[in-house]
Order: structure tokens, then C-alpha cells, then sequence
């Protein structure tokens, strides 16, 4: 093994060059990288919306909204079909999805059917399908009258095409802002998922996001004014719409002219009152159009209507024939800059609810990376430190492998352009401590051969290759967890699962590779008589400690901090965070000193918000605020958060961080968290039991229930919040305790084997000894690094690194008091391994 060949000596150094080159851009600014030649790497880690500021935006297309409005048009249709076209008196009633056409002579209802049949229609299925479904159905009932019905099918394929078409607008609004590498996609097939990095106006972006601006003109009803329309009952063909100065007018329904036809929209101010407008121009059909429309209709009010408002109804006093116009409203410069945009861009083919919402200011963002990086520094340093001082020249061979591990990840960020977010530099923290683990493996074990009468050589090839097997299992394991969190987490929390799926790969190439490759350099030039490997014990060797006596007693107290954080999960509960049920969370700044909670309290208290929670939050300056889930729904939720950010900035506070969760998004991610944690247990289980027998994998998971519990107990005596990142602590925990299991597990296989005929508490006691050193050495250095995020990685992720430490303390305990324990009352056996064939000395086998 300490002979490895130029290949591999190649392929170590080139990948670690690899690394130092993709890791390279992110020590510049990106205006420096664009000056690079082509053939240098050139891609930068792209920091999350926590650590530079932004908006996030989770988007609905209104199902209902969109089942009335196509009732709406059916209904038209089939009235001006039956009556205008065939001369069918009617009567049409909406129930659900359905019209029901009653007609004032029954005898007609085959003529009226077979009028009908043209409104049943296919569509295509969905905007990435080819297939086509029904859109409406047409049936007889029993009393003589015809049902013409939308399919829930129909309706998925128009929100979809919908979705495509919005996805466009938005784009071309966000676009129009002028910002920077936005984020726009699909997400189902009614949702869409905005995130615009630096543009920390959450205000605007939803302003600019979610209003339909659908833009008609419309002639206004003359002599009767709306409360008239009321009194006599509405005049055929005509609505009333309410208007931008508090009124109403009462217009025609027919659109005289679309904004579809507009070319371009600018903001202006008018040359006579100097107020803000928005001036306008149609396309040549569009022109020609307005001119017969103002020339036939001169002296007559003509209304101006914009998603369901009227904005202005001006008279018309001459023809207008240039094509061109202005709005007339009460803007401000910035609001009919915004109007423009939306004109320009085109309006949205149906209104969209703002379900989600996460945004962080610029200063909190610059914030978070000073405190993420100052926490993977400390983290970093404190690690290596230890190291060193516990293991000498070997701790340097360790640190030098760590250093290329974080180079090699980073690198791997930028090469794949990931995402780093602030739980994304936990998982790095996370990758540090880890990282460690499997040198100290493999240092543990080269000791353990030399202490067994191998000589220098044979204990570093016997160490490097008994070790790797547990390396492996014990990573899979951590791997499985990052994956499900992956798949099944969002936002932030995919971005950490990301950044620990590279480390431990990473980590298993620097750990066995690049640590054997170094020790193998380091033994050809000294040719040591003797390995001084470890400097500092916090075990000392060859203990004996009778921890199957213990058993007993460690199953009953676990079991008794089982039934009490079951008790207080069940009375107490959790403290839900607003990503299990819904609300929102605004996170204020003082601008002149400490904040006045009481102050703000009061300040919000009469804004009929329901419950409002008013906290410190980290600083003393720094303040949370707690909205409970509105009872109006989504557009409730939004405006609340309105009345809030506009009440504290009144009061001069800075609004640093706002999230939105509406209640639809708030139960999947319940169900989602639910789900991840119980396929992370079932997918370890699956793999332990391959690895292993079923015996290793019900003890496994039996452990694993057991951190679980206890980890929800921590949650709920301490009151810390439980939201989204609680449940990637969670499996970050199961991915950790089974780390330490295994290797526990490993050491339990591995003497079967070679005891046969000791009973199974001794040999069990005997294989925890064997690896209690490890297992403190590599719990210490991770509580270490995660130690170092507690202190210095900010407030926003406190919870979340405080339930890792304490899943670092619980797993140990776990793998040393109940998994191994367990496997007592299991029936255990060696397993038995086909005898390889000896060979004569002739080369026959025998």
C-alpha cells in the first residue's frame, strides 16, 4: 500500500490542483474574474439570499379565480349560441364547476344540445405534454336541462399553460428592474418560485410580481350613475367597477380596446399640472382602432381600467389619432415607473397569490457571512489545533488534508455554481468535524496494529485498509440523510444538504487518499523505527470499563427521558415556527441604540393582527417579530406584514428580514419534514441490514428513534423554535449517531469473526473499549467545530446548531449505552465467509 503507483500519485495532485484552481475566483471580485482568459475557470460560489439579501417569492395561480372566470366565458358563450344566434330563451345558473341551462321551451333541447356541442373542447394537457384532455363536458338532466361541466382535468391544463405564460411576464418584469441573475421556475404545476438576489424591496417585487395588470378600456354608461344602475336594476351588458378615487362608475362589459394591443408604455409628467402619468402607444391595429373608437364617440367619458380599477375616466373631447395617450392617476414617480413596466411587460393571464415569502436586507446579509465566516474559521482553527497537539506530525499529515478537503469543496461549489447558504457553511463546519473522524480512524487503528506486534510497514497498511471499510459505511450513512434532505428540503436547507453530500465525498478522497499518499512520502524519506502517533489521550489505552453491567441502568434512564420528552412534546408541545403553521416573522434593527420592545409591543398592539410576539433577538438592538397566521388567508398575511414594516419603520426601526408562510405551504412542509425523517430511518435501516445483518439494523434504528426523542425533548423543554432547519438538525443528527454506530458495529462484526467462542456481552464490551477512544476523539473535535457556530454563526441559525451539538452528545451516548447493548438480546453469530483457496507452490489450488 505505501508503494503507490504514478498514476495515483497523478491523479491525487491533479485533483487537488483542480481545486485550487476552481476555488481561486472566489478570492476576487467579479469584475476582476471577467478579465481572465477563456481557459481559466471563472465561476464564483453563488451566495444565498440569506447571505447577500434578497427576495424570495412562492406563487399560486387562484384555482378558483380561474374556474369562475372560465365559467364566465362559457356562460357568455353558450347564452349568445342559444339566444342571439338560435333564438333559445334560457336560463343559465353556476353551481361548483357547473352551468346549468334551463330553456323556456323544453321542446327545443335536442336543438339546443346539438348548438352546445361546439363549447366541448379538448386542450392540451399540460405545456410539457403532448396529450389532450377534455375541458368541458355536456350532459342532459333528468328534468329536461342541459349541464355543461369544466373538468378537473381541463382546469389543471389551463393553470399549467398559465403557469408558462406567467413565467415569461414575470421574467420580463424582473428584467425591466434591471437586477441581476434572477431565479424563475416551476414549481408543480400551479406554483412558480421567484428569487431576485440584492433586491431587498420585498414591497415593490410583490407589487411589480403579482399584479395582474390587465389594462381594457371601457365607454362609460351614460345618464345614470351607479347607485341609479342599482335602484332600477342593472342595464343589459354593463358592469360597475369601482374607481381609484374611492367612487364607482358604471361601464360597459364589452372591452372596447385591450392592452394587448399596447407597443409601449413610459413614465411622464403631465405638461399642465406637472403630476406624474403614464404615457402610452398602440401598435398600428391598435391606433387605427382607438381613432374609430375616440372619433365616433366624441364628448362621451371613456374609462381607463386597470385589474378591475378604473383609473381615470376622461371625456373625449376631439378624435384621437396618433395612437397615443396618457393615464392620468394619483402617482408618484416611482409608482408610474412601475406601471410602465407592467404595461411593457404585459399582463399576467390570471391573478397569483404570494403563498411564500422569505427576504433579507443587505445588512443582515452582509451580517450572516461575517459570522459564518468567522464561526468556519474559529471552527477550523480550533480543530486543527487539537489535532496537532493529540497526534503530533500525524495532526499536521490531518491538517493538511483538511485544508486541501475544504479547498476541494469549494471548489466543487463553484464548478457546479451551488448555492451557499448560512446552514450551507454549517454543513462545512459540520465537514470539518467529520472530516477528522476518519483520520482518526485510520490513526486509531494504525495504533491498535502496532500495539498487536505488527512492525512500522504492516500497522500502516493493516491501519489504512481496515479502516477504509468503516470510513465508507460510516459515511454512507451521514450521505443517505443529505440526499433525502436534498429532495425532500427547500430553499436554505437544500443548499446545507448540498454543501455536506460534497464534503463527505471529499472527505473519504482526502481522508485515505491524500492522508496515505503523504504518509507514504513521509515514511520512504525518514524510515521511522517507530510511530509516536498519538500525543495527547483524552482514553487511556486498553481500558476495561464494564459497560454491558450498565446496560440496565442505561436503558431505564433512557427510557424514562423518552417518556419525559414524549410528555412534554404532548403538553407542552413544540414552538412551532412559522414553517409548520403559517404566520410570519419580521426581524427589525434599531437605528438609534438599543430597540424598546415595549415600545414596539404597544406601538403593534393596535393593529388587530390577533396574537403579535414581540422579542429580543440576538443584539440588543436587534428585535423579532411574530405574526400569527391571519384568519383572511394568504392576501390577509400580506397585508398584515404591511401594516408592520410600515408601522416599525414610522417608529425608525430598519426591517432587516421578513418570511411569510401562508397555511397551504405551512402544512407540506409539516408533511415533508414528517416524511424525510422517517425515509431517512427506513433507507439507513435498508442499508445497515445490508451491510450488516437485520440484528445491526434494528439496534441501529431503535438508537436512532432514541436520539430522535430526545432531540424533540431538548426542543421542547428549551422552547427553542421548531421550524425547517429543526428537522435538518434532525437528520444531520441521524446521519451523525449512525456514524458512531457503525463504527461501533464494524469493530462488533469484525470480532465475531475472530472470537467465536466468547459470549456476547464480554465481546460487546470488549469492542466499545476497543473504540472509545475514537469515538471521544472525533466527538470532541466536532463538538468543537460546531461549538464555534453556536458562539459566532448568528442568531437566525442558533436553534439549528445548538440542536446539532446536542445530537453530537446524544449520538455518542447512543452508540456506546444502546445500540451495541442491544444487540444482546439478538441472536448474534459470526458471519461465515467462503475460505479462500490455498495454492501449492506449483500454482494448482488445493
Amino acid at each position: 500500500m505505501l508503494q503507490s503507483s504514478p498514476i495515483r500519485s497523478i491523479l491525487i495532485l491533479l485533483v487537488t490542483l483542480l481545486g485550487v484552481l476552481f476555488t481561486v475566483p472566489n478570492l476576487f471580485d467579479a469584475k476582476t474574474v471577467e478579465t481572465w482568459p477563456d481557459w481559466m475557470p471563472n465561476r464564483q460560489i453563488v451566495l444565498g439570499l440569506d447571505l447577500q439579501g434578497g427576495s424570495h417569492l412562492l406563487l399560486q395561480v387562484n384555482r378558483e379565480g380561474i374556474t369562475t372566470e372560465r365559467l364566465g366565458e362559457l356562460r357568455r358563450e353558450a347564452r349568445t349560441i342559444l339566444a342571439n344566434e338560435n333564438g333559445i330563451g334560457n336560463v343559465i345558473t353556476t353551481e361548483g364547476q357547473t352551468l346549468t341551462i334551463e330553456l323556456t321551451d323544453p321542446v327545443r333541447i335536442d336543438e339546443a344540445r346539438n348548438a352546445l356541442e361546439e363549447l366541448v373542447n379538448t386542450v392540451q394537457a399540460s405545456a410539457l405534454s403532448l396529450g389532450t384532455v377534455q375541458e368541458t363536458v355536456l350532459s342532459g338532466t333528468d328534468d329536461g336541462k342541459l349541464t355543461l361541466t369544466l373538468t378537473d382535468e381541463g382546469i389543471d391544463a389551463q393553470l399549467s399553460s398559465i403557469v408558462s405564460q406567467s413565467i415569461e411576464v414575470i421574467r420580463n418584469r424582473i428584467d425591466e428592474l434591471g437586477t441581476t441573475e434572477p431565479t424563475i421556475q416551476r414549481q408543480g404545476n400551479d406554483r412558480i418560485l421567484v428569487q431576485v438576489p440584492g433586491f431587498d424591496d420585498s414591497a415593490r417585487l410583490k407589487e411589480i410580481i403579482s399584479k395582474t395588470a390587465r389594462l381594457t378600456f371601457h365607454l362609460v354608461y351614460p345618464g345614470m350613475t351607479p347607485e341609479q344602475a342599482r335602484a332600477r336594476g342593472l342595464p343589459e351588458g354593463t358592469m360597475i367597477l369601482p374607481s381609484d378615487d374611492g367612487g364607482e362608475e358604471l361601464l360597459y362589459e364589452d372591452v372596447a380596446i385591450g392592452g394587448e394591443s399596447l407597443q409601449d408604455a413610459q413614465p411622464s409628467f403631465d405638461s399642465r399640472t406637472s403630476q406624474p402619468v403614464v404615457t402610452f402607444r398602440f401598435d398600428t391595429r391598435g391606433s387605427i382602432k382607438f381613432a374609430e373608437i375616440t372619433s365616433q364617440n366624441v364628448n362621451r367619458r371613456f374609462a381607463i381600467v386597470l385589474d378591475g380599477t378604473v383609473i381615470t375616466a376622461p371625456n373625449i373631447i376631439q378624435p384621437i389619432t396618433g395612437g397615443s395617450g396618457q393615464i392620468q392617476g394619483s402617482f408618484t414617480p416611482e409608482s408610474a415607473t412601475d406601471l410602465a413596466v407592467l404595461l411593457r411587460a404585459g399582463s399576467l393571464p390570471a391573478s397569483l397569490d404570494i403563498i411564500e415569502e422569505r427576504s433579507v436586507g443587505p445588512s443582515l446579509g452582509a451580517d450572516s457571512v461575517a459570522a459564518g465566516q468567522l464561526a468556519a474559521v474559529v471552527g477550523t482553527l480550533a480543530v486543527i489545533v487539537f489535532m496537532i497537539i493529540a497526534y503530533g506530525l500525524f495532526g499536521v499529515f490531518a491538517t493538511i488534508s483538511l485544508v486541501v478537503n475544504l479547498v476541494l469543496l469549494l471548489g466543487a461549489l463553484s464548478l457546479l455554481g451551488a448555492t451557499l447558504t448560512l446552514p450551507g457553511i454549517a454543513g462545512i463546519v459540520l465537514t470539518i468535524g467529520m472530516a477528522v473522524d476518519a483520520n482518526v480512524l485510520i490513526y486509531e487503528r494504525i495504533r491498535e496494529e502496532r500495539a498487536a506486534g505488527r512492525n512500522v510497514v504492516q500497522a500502516l497498511e493493516a491501519g489504512f485498509q481496515r479502516a477504509i471499510a468503516t470510513i465508507v459505511d460510516a459515511n454512507v450513512t451521514t450521505l443517505i440523510a443529505a440526499i433525502i434532505l436534498f429532495f425532500l428540503g427547500s430553499g436554505p436547507i437544500r443548499g446545507f444538504a448540498v454543501t455536506l453530500a460534497i464534503g463527505i465525498v471529499t472527505t473519504l478522497f482526502t481522508a485515505y487518499l491524500l492522508t496515505r499518499f503523504m504518509i507514504a512520502r513521509w515514511y520512504r524519506m525518514r524510515r521511522p523505527k517507530e510511530l509516536k502517533l498519538r500525543l495527547l489521550s483524552l482514553i487511556p489505552d486498553g481500558t476495561k470499563v464494564p459497560f454491558m453491567k450498565w446496560r440496565v441502568g442505561a436503558f431505564i434512564g433512557s427510557g424514562l427521558l423518552i417518556i419525559a420528552s414524549m410528555g412534554l412534546f404532548g403538553t407542552t408541545g413544540l414552538n412551532l415556527g412559522i414553517d409548520f403553521k403559517g404566520g410570519s416573522a419580521i426581524e427589525i434593527q434599531s437605528q438609534s441604540g438599543p430597540a424598546d420592545i415595549g415600545a414596539v409591543r404597544e406601538q403593534l398592539s393596535g393593529l388587530d393582527l390577533g396574537d403579535v410576539a414581540v422579542q429580543g433577538f440576538g443584539t440588543p438592538e436587534d428585535v423579532l417579530i411574530r405574526i400569527e397566521a391571519q384568519p383572511g388567508g394568504d392576501a390577509a398575511q400580506q397585508e398584515a406584514v404591511t401594516k408592520v414594516t410600515t408601522a416599525v419603520e414610522d417608529a425608525g426601526y430598519n426591517v432587516r428580514r421578513t418570511e411569510v408562510v401562508g397555511p397551504t405551504v405551512s402544512g407540506e412542509l409539516a408533511q415533508t419534514g414528517t416524511i424525510a425523517v422517517v425515509v431517512a430511518i427506513v433507507a439507513v435501516l435498508a442499508y445497515i441490514w445490508l451491510r450488516f445483518e437485520w440484528q445491526f439494523a434494528v439496534g441501529a434504528v431503535m438508537a436512532l428513534v432514541h436520539d430522535v426523542a430526545l432531540t424533540i425533548g431538548m426542543f421542547a423543554i428549551t422552547g427553542f423554535e421548531f421550524n425547517l432547519a429543526s428537522i435538518a438538525a434532525i437528520l444531520t443528527i441521524v446521519g451523525y449517531s449512525l456514524n458512531d454506530t457503525v463504527v461501533v458495529y464494524d469493530r462488533v462484526r469484525e470480532n465475531l469473526r475472530k472470537f467465536r467462542k466468547m459470549s456476547i456481552p464480554d465481546l460487546l464490551t470488549m469492542s466499545i473499549n476497543q473504540t472509545l477512544s475514537r469515538t471521544i476523539l472525533t466527538s470532541f473535535t466536532t463538538i468543537l467545530a460546531l461549538l464555534s457556530l453556536v458562539v459566532f454563526g448568528g442568531e437566525v441559525i442558533r436553534s439549528f446548531t445548538v440542536a446539532m451539538t446536542w445530537g453530537v452528545v446524544v449520538g455518542t451516548y447512543s452508540s456506546i449505552f444502546i445500540a451495541a447493548p442491544l444487540l444482546i438480546y439478538f441472536k448474534l453469530a459470526a458471519r461465515e465467509e467462503k475460505p479462500k483457496a490455498e495454492k501449492r507452490a506449483d500454482g494448482a489450488a488445493v
